[in-house]
């Protein structure tokens, strides 16, 4: 049995593997679990485990039933949902980026929000071209500007309904003055929007045929992950 409380001078590191140590307990049960047996699971003292679960209520992580046992908190499913929802993106978006770059397109990336200010490339394929426009995997973009950027404001938490006429951008030397970009909006179960694919490169090879090709590439890969993560993607 752990006898060292945890306390402010203990350091937040301690603190936060012991609770983390709570919440995988508590995860690995199949039914809600007393602080008793949280305790012998844990060993940790119950006085120890009372003062970190109630930080792990407080973020909806941990929560306590009326019959006084734990079970996980509805920000602890909502992880998981988003775990869930991220690899399955993977999934389904990898192979389409790597077909459009396969078929000579422009470099192919993903996109998503990341706050009121930027977004962030999350998949990424470079073209096969000897000249590339520079984004990376991690990489945080405008939000305000791009192809990609456009169509996250304008679906993002907006609710405005997916239409043949809004699901597709262009932008030319938006964010980079030598870049160029076309972009459509890709949406999973219920229609909510998950991001937007784009191919992007030099500007100087946005001619309007390429452009029009590459349209044709960025809505049939946008509508292919819309229908695989269970949306509906406007005719």
């Amino acid at each position: 049995m752990s006898s060292t409380p945890v306390s402010e001078t203990e350091g937040g590191v301690a603190a936060v593997d012991r609770a983390l140590a709570i919440v995988g307990a508590i995860a690995q049960q199949a039914e809600p679990i007393t602080l008793a047996d949280l305790s012998r699971a844990t060993g940790f003292y119950k006085s120890t485990l009372l003062r970190l679960i109630r930080s792990l209520e407080r973020a909806s992580l941990v929560v306590r039933r009326g019959d006084g046992r734990y079970a996980l908190g509805s920000y602890a499913h909502e992880l998981g949902r988003r775990y869930e929802a991220t690899y399955r993106l993977t999934e389904v978006l990898l192979p389409l980026l790597r077909e459009m770059v396969g078929r000579g397109s422009e470099s192919a990336s993903f996109h998503v929000y990341h706050d009121s200010s930027s977004r962030i490339c999350v998949l990424r394929v470079d073209s096969n071209h000897s000249t590339l426009d520079r984004i990376r995997e991690g990489d945080l973009l405008p939000l305000n500007r791009g192809a990609a950027g456009r169509l996250i404001t304008a679906f993002y938490g907006t609710g405005v309904a997916p239409s043949r006429d809004n699901v597709l951008a262009l932008s030319m030397g938006e964010r980079d003055p030598n870049c160029a970009a076309v972009a459509c909006a890709v949406f999973g179960a219920d229609n909510e929007f998950c991001g937007a694919i784009s191919l992007s490169g030099p500007k100087e090879r946005f001619s309007d045929a390429a452009i029009q090709n590459m349209n044709g590439m960025v809505v049939d890969a946008a509508r292919s992950a819309t229908e695989a993560l269970g949306g509906r993607f406007p005719r």
